[in-house]
């Protein structure tokens, strides 16, 4: 238990800083982008006191660090602002939109770890035959494939030629669950399956790897079975690198699958994001940003203390 307690708290004194990092880069970038948000919200006469007003009431005629002070003072409090566009608090929104997004990244993870991680297994397993020619010939279609282009394919086939779902929109699951499913089926299946190519090929190459080793091949030389050998001996350690890149796939999904929420209108974190920043709310900006950044430190965080689990090494 000190070991774990003292790994935890490694990983930790590594996210603060990172953090602090991550808001000053998101800070700085967001003064490279075009136009003024003051003049947007100034209305079309654009009234020089309105727009003087509007600097002084989002504080943008103060000094780029006294902003940048005041807004980390106030993330340190939870507080993320308010939407310069929208007149809505930053934490509401993200919370309400990274709701979505969650519900179609975790979706998008079941199909691909349903796709991929067996895909991987049987490729491994049945190495230079059809099988394994198969599953590299999907995988490769899958990372290959843009994912608006399929997106656009689906629509067509399974929304306007057959009719079994609808083509765009989002439904609550706690108004219809199985229209939830339904509005989620296909842009979940679009995502999921790029990312399945990707843990097919690493879960292939791990299982290939881990194959070869010298207690595989004692298992095999005491006569165990095949599929046990590969079950009890062999998948659980070839597991252990996938579920790091599983992870930051997931992390990637939180962070806003934006040309799938746009093709088949999801409102998530993409779709917020995309607004903000051709509205100029910077608020919106950084309150995503810094949301997605913590989102990956956890997402890590809990991956590694998995690795930290089942690997024994590192506990010794």
């Amino acid at each position: 238990m000190g070991g774990l307690l003292a790994y935890i708290a490694r990983r930790a004194a590594v996210a603060v800083p990172t953090l602090l990092v991550v808001s000053f880069v998101v800070f700085g970038l967001q003064l490279l982008l075009p136009g003024d948000p003051a003049l947007a919200l100034a209305g079309e006469d654009r009234d020089p006191e309105v727009i003087a007003y509007m600097r002084r009431l989002y504080h943008l005629d103060e000094p780029i660090w006294m902003q940048y002070g005041e807004w980390v003072f106030r993330v340190v409090r939870g507080d993320l602002g308010e939407s310069i566009r929208l007149k809505e608090t930053v934490g509401g929104l993200v919370a309400t939109k990274l709701w979505v997004t969650a519900q179609l990244a975790v979706l998008s993870m079941l199909w691909a770890v349903a796709i991929g991680v067996p895909a991987g297994i049987v490729s491994a397993v049945k190495r230079d035959t059809l099988w394994d020619w198969s599953a590299s010939a999907i995988g490769l279609a899958g990372l290959s494939i843009p994912n608006f282009w399929l997106g656009i394919m689906m629509i067509l086939l399974f929304s306007v030629q057959l009719g079994w779902l609808p083509a765009s929109g989002y439904v609550s699951p706690f108004e219809d669950p199985v229209g939830n499913l339904a509005a989620l089926a296909m842009p979940s299946f679009v995502l999921g399956s790029g990312i399945a190519a990707v843990l097919m090929r690493h879960t292939r190459s791990a299982m290939l790897t881990v194959l070869n080793a010298d207690y595989v091949r004692t298992a095999r030389a005491k006569g165990l079975r095949e599929k046990r050998v590969v079950r009890r001996h062999a998948l659980r350690n070839a597991l252990v690198p996938v579920v790091t890149l599983g992870a930051i796939q997931l992390g990637e999904l939180l962070g806003g699958a934006v040309l799938t929420e746009q093709v088949f209108s999801i409102p998530g974190f993409g779709k917020l994001i995309v607004d903000a920043v051709f509205n100029r709310d910077y608020a919106v900006v950084q309150g995503v940003v810094l949301t997605t950044a913590l989102l990956f430190i956890l997402l890590n965080l809990a991956a590694d203390l998995l690795y930290f689990l089942v690997n024994p090494r590192m506990r010794g």
